[in-house]
């Protein structure tokens, strides 16, 4: 069976036994603060576990991009060493919500793999809970006896809580599970060892492939454990381990999954991979074919390459993959970029995505190798510059970690090959102080939710229709975040919108009789919606009057329908190449990212305006609807990528020949409400997006008000031209005349200066030696000054000092004779004497340094200690 048909196996199976088939959600996550990346099957799905939802359907199946390269699950340094870890990896996954469980995990999970897919029963194991004292658990019997039905009982292992009993994370719903391991071992192999003895040892032929976890407890803060009021069955199936099993390989490496790129990787660089464990160049492959997929998928769901959070994640993977193509590959020109087409084939019905950006995710990853093959330059350099001294500490190492995106790894091969060794204990003691550091910076700490009230649903939201309503609270907590103390609150119903799409979330008050709790804030957790709370009432239950902040809200709504009408614009004008990769929304301005590789010109940015305002004067009404998310697409709704999307939209309507958008925000009733359109500032933001920033309504008459102001202030300081543009060119004309004037002024008193100075040149221990205190007008002047003394005059050492500006300037010049034959370093020796003498700082080259500093009363000392030095 191919990889394909390995895939469609699995989800066929799951449908026949009544499971909705669901898409693979973004791998980029939103809403969620516990998680930067989808990286398990059932983080979609965590609020139906969490009672924060009601599942659409009771039995759901799917296969689910994940992403493992931080946090506590993380395989980085593993992928492409091995056969068998990778950062993105697709999970099947059978889902049940309070419906079935551990009979028809078990027996379903036992039928798919040995009557659908026929992998022999002799070559699997299954493992069981074994129970903990310390936590009251007992030994899950009931998962033991449904497979006791199905395999023999010595293929039944017992499995300590690391192994066998899953958690979302330090709390949250979790459960013992039960994993199923297949021995690929050759038969002589599996005669001599038993692979019991193997199980969950790390062996790489002896693997786990699928985990059905039993969803029946909630960790709370405290550690404790709380029974859940339904029981969950949560799977979670590695796709590439199960191809590989099935296709009856070694390595997932050389399954069809990866055949594909690997061959293009060899087209490439014109190297052949064999397939070893062994050798650095087979790494380097292995590396590719798995980071290229993590990269792509990123990109195409929302996330792109930055310094911070999640896109450092993303370009720290690519930088990676591009130093073991460099350094293994011997392979010095972008190639990650050439392997998205590969991708994009290959996956162009299961996440078809990629396909859609095909173009732009290539451009994208093309001009990140490219800078970082110019960085990599420069830190290869920079290790020999460290090399030539003797060694690199592990603080250099981590500098070169930091700085230039050089895994320690390569540093320590590189001075392997020079027969230096690196301090990695010192190299790892400083990452740990950056990590430290960043966790300090970011730690948030929640409590336990206490609840006021039994209903586990989220609020719901009334927001759209009205901005004041009666609610009672759910439930509350408190939080501390960088040493503040705050509350966050769930209403049963609220009319506070939480932060979404790049709208920002509603302020407001919460009112009872006297009592009035200010609303800071309101973001979602998932699904759901979190009020931020400037304290908790003495009371907490009872009925109040959640108020939002209406101002507040309009002005942010009137930008928020602003940015459908530039998307609209900015496609008929750049091209349908345009999609937005992220926007803000707020009360004062919006702000607009968006995919195209060139800088728009003033008449773009103009017709585009043009467009917008034309739209806003023709008052379209604004239109929402409810409708399936098929139909929606059909009617040509544009869907932004990296969004999740549920089976019923909500569609906005500007003119259904001009913008439909699928859209969750809030928004005018008509566009004329939006009175004007202006754009602000249009710049880069990052490879191959560019950002729009602009105002509407009341903000952008203020705007054009400021801009008029500024406009009246110049041409009253011009004396009120008729002509203002040509009275500032006659001025700059002016300008340019009068500065080349000056330019030839201050070199003919250069040039009597340099006569004067070389008249009093001294010898000096073979150097003929010229130290003297001038008076020029800026240091750059200085610096002409002593270099046209040194190549005017043999053996020239030269020392001038002046005072510019209260300030203390120097420069310093050796004749390259002097500085081959006695050694001189005039950047040294700005550094070591010069500088501490001003208070300053300063350097150069050997032959030619200067400084600045504040110390105007050492200038003669600066002199004395250059003719000292020679």
């Amino acid at each position: 069976m191919t990889s394909a048909q390995i895939r469609q196996a699995f989800l066929d199976f799951f449908a026949a036994k009544g499971h909705q088939i669901v898409p693979s959600a973004p791998v980029v996550v939103k809403n969620d603060p516990t998680l930067m990346f989808i990286n398990s099957g059932m983080a979609p799905f965590k609020d139906y576990f969490l009672g924060n939802k009601t599942a659409p359907n009771p039995r759901v199946a799917d296969t689910q991009k994940c992403l493992r390269v931080s946090g506590k699950h993380n395989d980085l340094e593993e992928v492409g060493v091995d056969t068998y870890h990778h950062t993105l990896f697709e999970m099947l996954g059978n889902w049940s919500f309070g419906n079935y469980f551990k009979k028809e995990a078990i027996e379903w999970s036992w039928e798919l793999l040995t009557k659908v897919l026929g992998i022999p029963e002799d070559r699997m194991y299954v493992t069981v809970f074994e129970g903990d004292a310390a936590e009251g658990l007992p030994v899950d019997e009931e998962a033991a006896a449904e497979w006791k039905k199905w395999i023999a009982p010595d293929r039944i292992l017992l499995g300590k809580k690391k192994d066998n009993f899953w958690e979302m994370g330090d709390t949250g719903p979790c459960g013992p599970c039960t994993e199923i391991h297949v021995d690929t071992r050759p038969d002589s192999e599996r005669t001599a060892i038993d692979g019991k003895t193997l199980v969950n040892n790390d062996h790489p032929q002896v693997i786990e492939i699928w985990n059905n976890v039993f969803i029946q407890f909630n960790r709370t803060k405290d550690g404790s454990l709380q029974p859940l009021p339904a029981a969950h069955v949560d799977t979670g199936m590695g796709f590439e381990r199960l191809v590989r099993v099935l296709q009856g390989k070694q390595s997932n490496y050389d399954t069809d999954v990866f055949t594909g790129t690997i061959a293009a990787i060899e087209r490439i660089t014109g190297k052949t991979y064999e397939g070893s464990d062994a050798g650095k160049p087979d790494i380097a492959f292995r590396v590719l074919a798995d980071h290229i997929r993590a990269v792509s998928f990123t990109i195409a769901d929302g996330q792109l390459p930055s310094n911070t959070g999640a896109g450092y994640v993303i370009r720290r993977i690519l930088r990676r993959a591009v130093r073991y193509y460099y350094s293994y590959l011997d392979y010095k020109q972008p190639l990650l970029h050439q392997l998205v087409p590969v991708l994009a084939g290959q996956f162009a019905t299961v996440f078809p995505e990629l396909l859609q950006q095909e173009s732009f995710v290539a451009r994208v990853i093309r001009e990140e190798e490219e800078a970082f093959l110019r960085t990599l330059d420069k830190g290869l350099k920079r290790i020999d510059d460290l090399l030539a001294k003797g060694s690199i500490s592990g603080a250099e190492a981590f500098e070169l970690n930091d700085t230039y995106g050089f895994p320690f790894d390569l540093t320590q091969l590189i001075a392997s090959e020079r027969g230096l060794t690196v301090n990695e204990a010192d190299f790892k003691a400083e990452m740990q102080k950056q990590k430290d550091r960043s966790r300090a910076a970011t730690a948030t700490d929640a409590g336990d939710w206490v609840t006021v009230s039994e209903s586990n649903q989220n609020s719901l939201f009334v927001g759209y229709d009205s901005l004041e309503t009666k609610a009672t609270i759910l439930r509350y907590r408190q939080v501390t975040a960088k040493g503040k103390e705050s509350f966050q609150v769930v209403l049963d119903r609220t009319p506070f919108y939480a932060e979404s799409g790049g709208q920002v979330g509603d302020t407001g008050l919460l009112v009872m009789g006297d009592q009035r709790i200010r609303i800071l804030d309101t973001k979602k957790e998932n699904d759901l919606i979190i009020h931020f709370a400037e304290s908790l009432p003495e009371a907490i239950g009872g009925e109040w009057t959640a108020k939002v902040d209406g101002t507040r809200r309009g002005k942010t709504q009137v930008h928020h329908s602003a940015t459908h009408l530039l998307h609209a614009a900015l496609r008929q004008v750049l091209g349908t190449h345009v999609a937005q990769k992220g926007s803000l929304v707020n009360a004062e301005y919006l702000r607009f990212d968006f995919s195209h590789f060139a800088r728009m010109t003033a008449e773009e940015i103009a017709r585009v305006e043009h467009i917008v305002n034309e739209k806003i004067r023709e008052n379209i009404p604004v239109v929402i609807r409810q409708m399936p998310k098929e139909e929606a697409l059909q009617l040509g709704a544009m869907a932004l990528f990296g969004e999740k999307y549920g089976d019923t939209v909500r569609v906005v309507t500007m003119d259904p020949n001009y913008s439909v958008e699928l859209c969750g925000g809030t928004h005018v009733g008509s566009t004329g409400e939006l009175g004007f359109f202006k754009i602000s500032s249009e710049s880069a933001v990052a490879a191959g997006v560019r950002r729009l920033e602009a105002l509407c309504g009341a903000a952008a008459e203020m705007y054009l008000n400021e801009q008029l102001q500024q406009l009246q202030a110049v041409k009253e300081a011009l004396k009120s031209p008729k002509d203002l543009v040509k009275a500032i060119t006659s001025l700059q004309d002016e300008n340019s005349s009068l500065q080349k004037q000056l330019e030839k002024y201050q070199l003919a008193q250069l040039n009597g200066l340099r006569e004067g100075l070389l008249a009093k040149q001294e010898a000096v221990n073979g150097a003929a030696f010229i130290g003297a205190q001038v008076s020029v007008g800026n240091a750059d002047a200085l610096k002409k000054l002593a270099f046209d003394i040194k190549g005017s005059l043999p053996n020239a050492a030269v020392a001038l000092v002046a005072n510019i500006d209260g300030k203390a300037s120097v420069a310093i010049a050796f004749d390259d004779a002097l500085v081959a034959g006695k050694g001189l370093d005039a950047g040294a020796l700005i550094k070591q004497v010069v500088a501490p003498l001003i208070k300053g700082g300063g350097g150069g080259q050997k032959g030619l340094a200067t400084a600045g500093g504040q110390e105007t009363g050492s200038l003669q000392a600066v002199i004395d200690a250059v003719r000292a030095k020679l």
